[in-house]
């Protein structure tokens, strides 16, 4: 039997020489693919959603085994020594296809499902995972199209998990302290929360970090929740960035949207110097103001 549960808060080309599967796969992908030789369907919900039906081969480590809390910031990494235990007991290896399974927001809810299956995704590469895709539509539509579910719970063979970590993807607060003004800083919360219109409660400080630009995770997807395409997501990404050469720093509230960009630009768009500041606006506003210019 193979089920995690834990307590904590909280169509495109393939990119890169190493990734062999595209980072967004659709579920007519998936059902086709579904004996692929090694691959991990990993189902990043609730323990409860996953036990009440899920694809089946599907294994279950929610998004909350992923995080830690540190210091008091929420959705911090794990320390590499328990990543990596987790990473082998889902029986994944460095080249192991994996493909992130979640739900999708209701009609007026954020798409707080969707960034954990980009957390989780960025995770895994962190870690050393080359061929980490995202299941476009998640769960749901998986049983919009009547696909078969199950509660079957597989049998998973555990490995010693042995990558090699990417120590400059994630950046501490005193890195973005001495980029202000030479990289491109972007703020991936909701525009109204950049504004300070809106002050989220991971901070009572309003506004953004000084000389941030604003991206919003949101507009990544359409109004179904399905991943805008490829064009689409590059205009958004170079109207706001520019030259696709320089240094881009992404951050959020806690460090759960912020994986959605950081996704989107390496994996699907090949920009090739993008950095996470996971400690995002909940550690900064620890230590400095916010600005509204």
């Amino acid at each position: 039997m193979f089920l995690f549960g834990c307590n904590a808060g909280a169509g495109n080309t393939c990119q890169g020489k190493e990734r062999k599967i595209d980072p967004v796969v659709s579920t007519e992908w998936l059902a086709a693919n579904s004996k692929l030789e090694n691959l991990v369907i990993l189902d990043v919900r609730a323990a409860d959603k996953y036990e009440s039906g899920h694809i089946p081969g599907a294994i279950n480590a929610p998004v909350a085994c992923w995080i830690t809390e540190r210091d008091g910031l929420e959705l911090e990494l794990p320390e590499k020594e328990d990543l990596f235990s987790l990473i082998g007991a889902c029986g994944i290896t460095e080249s192991s296809p994996v493909v992130l399974v979640s739900s999708l927001p209701g009609p007026d809810e954020p798409p707080y499902p969707l960034a954990d299956s980009n957390r989780v995704a960025d995770t895994l590469i962190y870690a050393g995972v080359k061929n980490v895709a995202v299941l476009d539509g998640g769960y749901d539509k998986w049983v919009a199209e009547g696909r078969p579910v199950t509660t079957d719970v597989p049998e998973v063979k555990a490995v010693a998990y042995t990558g090699k970590v990417k120590e400059d993807m994630f950046v501490p607060l005193a890195y973005v302290e001495n980029r202000i003004g030479k990289a491109i800083l972007l703020d991936t919360r909701d525009a109204a929360v950049y504004a300070g219109e809106i002050i989220e409660p991971y901070t009572t400080k309003g506004g953004h970090i000084p000389t941030a630009k604003s991206l919003p995770a949101r507009s990544i997807w359409n109004e179904n929740w399905l991943y805008k395409d490829k064009g689409e997501l590059r205009k958004l990404a170079s109207e706001v960035i520019g030259d696709k050469d320089k240094e881009v720093i992404v951050y959020c509230g806690v460090g759960g949207y912020a994986s959605s960009w950081w996704y989107v630009l390496t994996q699907m768009l090949d920009y090739k110097n993008v950095k996470f500041y996971d400690g995002s606006a909940q550690e900064w506003t620890k230590y400095h103001d916010m600005t509204l210019d």
